[in-house]
């Protein structure tokens, strides 16, 4: 196999001479799961992608990275820190996909506070007091809305414009088993790469997978953060 060539900031390609692919990633997904090891953006998605393509025999054509975005109203410092972190994505090539987060209804903040309250096992007697106040506070609860629809559209359109012969996601999330078997109706091949965290034992059991483990991971990371 030929030597990976790293991206740049013109193009994404990695050339391998493997199967057509493009990769889509589930920032959100990844960042919950890859947290319990490490911080998630000392991972460079460059030498994550050369080393699937090693594994795999695949030539990335494009790497896309779908995220959601907070409001800047609500947090400054975290919008800022967002924009520098796929500002700097982007000078590498990575296309991004972005949507605005949106805040959860009141009926779903309730709903969420309830599950908490009722896997803490209060006493009969603490139980009403704590409903009585954890209810009813105000928060800024936010959600990732359209993303993982955006996503599953985007594969299922370049599998059916032949823009790839192989669909690769980094995610773990079961929700995209209905656009992997339409890719594989269309006559192409899928794959999905996840850490073991939250990998969705469907999505393993129906079609190829890769378990990123943290040994992979280590190997990963950043320039900088290798030396530290």
């Amino acid at each position: 196999m030929t030597p990976q060539a790293y991206l740049n900031k013109s193009s994404t390609n990695i050339s391998t001479g493997g199967k057509k692919a493009i990769i889509f990633v589930d920032a959100n997904n990844w960042y919950h799961n890859v947290k319990k090891w490490c911080k998630p953006s000392t991972i460079d998605i460059k030498k994550l992608s050369e080393f699937i393509s090693r594994e795999k025999d695949l030539e990335f054509k494009e790497i896309r990275w779908y995220t959601s975005m907070p409001d800047m109203g609500d947090n400054p410092l975290i919008y800022k820190n967002q924009r520098a972190f796929l500002g700097y994505l982007e000078k590498q090539g990575i296309k991004i996909i972005t949507r605005k987060l949106q805040k959860l209804s009141t009926k779903e903040v309730k709903k969420k506070r309830q599950e908490f309250i009722e896997s803490w096992d209060l006493c009969e007697v603490c139980k009403p007091l704590v409903e009585a106040s954890f209810l009813d506070m105000a928060d800024n609860f936010q959600k990732e809305k359209g993303i993982d629809v955006w996503i599953a559209i985007d594969m299922v359109k370049e599998a059916i414009k032949d823009n790839l012969e192989v669909a690769v996601l980094i995610s773990g999330d079961a929700d995209f088993v209905p656009a992997f078997s339409l890719i594989k109706g269309i006559g192409k091949e899928v794959l999905s790469c996840s850490v073991p965290f939250g990998y969705s034992s469907e999505l393993r059991q129906k079609f190829p997978f890769l378990i990123l483990r943290r040994d992979i991971l280590t190997k990963c990371l950043k320039d900088y953060e290798s030396k530290k």
